[in-house]
């Protein structure tokens, strides 16, 4: 099971395009979150259309949140696993 998710984490580190779409998606869909949430404080009368919308910006808003900060992660600290574990030695 160990070596089963180490090389996991060792082929995400080797894939940072992906890691950075992740990255790139997450803040797209915060954003989008974030927007469908003012825009239901903003546009909107009271009512549950408002409070719906403001619902479905606050899902999409905490989803990219989570996929940012693992796609960050991914670019971050398991480049920074890959390059401690190298089993290759350099001379």
């Amino acid at each position: 099971m160990r070596k089963r998710l180490q090389r996991w984490l060792l082929s995400r580190a080797d894939r940072p395009r992906q890691n950075l779409n992740l990255l790139l998606t997450g803040f797209a869909l915060f954003t989008a979150g974030a927007g469908a949430m003012v825009l239901a404080e903003h546009l909107l009368a009271d009512g549950w259309q408002r409070e719906l919308l403001a619902l479905g910006g606050l899902i999409l808003a905490g989803a990219g949140s989570i996929l940012a900060a693992f796609g960050y992660l991914c670019l971050s600290l398991l480049r920074l696993y890959r390059f401690l574990n190298d089993d290759r030695h350099h001379d």
